[in-house]
Order: C-alpha cells, then sequence, then structure tokens
C-alpha cells in the first residue's frame, strides 16, 4: 500500500499487532478522551470510541489512512474497561470468574484525503476458568490487570484464567488485524 497509515494509539499491543502484518505504519496518539459511561450498546460504544480515537489526529494529516481501536469487555450488559485499581480487578475478575464474556473491539479506518470512513466492530467471546480467589490475588499482585481491559491480558499471564476462546485473538488483544487488513483493500486506488 503506497499511502501513509497512521496508528492513533498509544498501545504497544496495538502496534505490534500492525507491525506484524509488514504494513509501514506510523503512530501519532490522539488527545481523545474515552467516556466508558456513555448509553449505548455495547457494540455501538466501541465502534464510537474506536472512530473518536481516529478522528483526534485527522487534522494532522491531509492525506492518509488513520486507524482508531478501542477494546473492552461487555458481561451482562455492563461495559468493563480499565481497572486500575486493585480492588476494582479483583472485583471484575470474580464477576467473570466462570463465565463467558466478549470482548469488543472497534475499529475506524478514516481516508483523510477522501473522507471514506469504514467503523466496525469485532466480538470474541472467551470463557474463564473457575479459579480461585487466591489465584485472583496472586495474578492482581503481578499488576498485569490494572491497565487492561477487564482486568487480565489475555496473551500473558492473564492466559491462565481463561478456560476457551471462541473468536479472533488478535482482536481480543486489542487489534482485529485480519479486518483491518480486509479494510484497507477498499482504500486502494
Amino acid at each position: 500500500m503506497s499511502r501513509k497509515i497512521i496508528l492513533a494509539s498509544t498501545s504497544p499491543r496495538r502496534k505490534e499487532l500492525l507491525a506484524k502484518t509488514g504494513l509501514a505504519f506510523e503512530i501519532c496518539p490522539g488527545d481523545y478522551e474515552e467516556d466508558m459511561t456513555l448509553q449505548m450498546e455495547p457494540k455501538e460504544l466501541a465502534k464510537f470510541l474506536s472512530l473518536g480515537k481516529a478522528q483526534s489526529v485527522v487534522s494532522k494529516f491531509p492525506d492518509a489512512l488513520i486507524i482508531g481501536s478501542d477494546t473492552f469487555l461487555s458481561f451482562e450488559d455492563k461495559v468493563l474497561g480499565k481497572p486500575h485499581t486493585p480492588e476494582k480487578a479483583k472485583e471484575m475478575l470474580q464477576m467473570l470468574r466462570g463465565n463467558m464474556h466478549s470482548v469488543l473491539t472497534g475499529y475506524a479506518i478514516i481516508d483523510t484525503k477522501n473522507n471514506k470512513i469504514i467503523n466496525d466492530v469485532v466480538e470474541t467471546k472467551v470463557c474463564f476458568k473457575n479459579y480461585s480467589d487466591q489465584e485472583i490475588d496472586e495474578y492482581i499482585a503481578t499488576g498485569e490487570p490494572l491497565e487492561r481491559a477487564g482486568g487480565y491480558a489475555i496473551q500473558e499471564i492473564g492466559k491462565k484464567l481463561v478456560e476457551k476462546i471462541d473468536g479472533d485473538l488478535d482482536s481480543a488483544i486489542g487489534l482485529p488485524v485480519k479486518n483491518i487488513l480486509e479494510s484497507l483493500k477498499e482504500f486502494e486506488e
């Protein structure tokens, strides 16, 4: 692809996933403040937040493809973002224990030259083991859960909590690479 591609993200995981594709891209994190309290269906919220992230850097690139993405969990109609505190992480991990939840990753690609936008969401179902409170405490002690959506990192230590995954692992990590590569074809001139 000859167009400049910009990843509007500070996430090292998203950078790593996009780098694996071999695409040349730059990183330009925006200043978008995501609001997880918006009263929207979870899938619509994922699309809305990913679009906001992409739009936050549009003005800096008059001829580029901007990729924005946002990931969070949905469980029993609750949206679960990053817990930030050990107490909140424990609450989330206890709630998810032994249950199936959805990892929703919204993505947006904006063509700043032609003002074309693709905005979609990918859902991955994850079923957790019936782990103990002690296992939760040990995991929280690693520090990993605090800045991860839903309180765990599926590709790191948190994978020990997972019973099974139904869907796209890359998307659950934070970037639906297959969908993005497919969508980028629509921007080729």
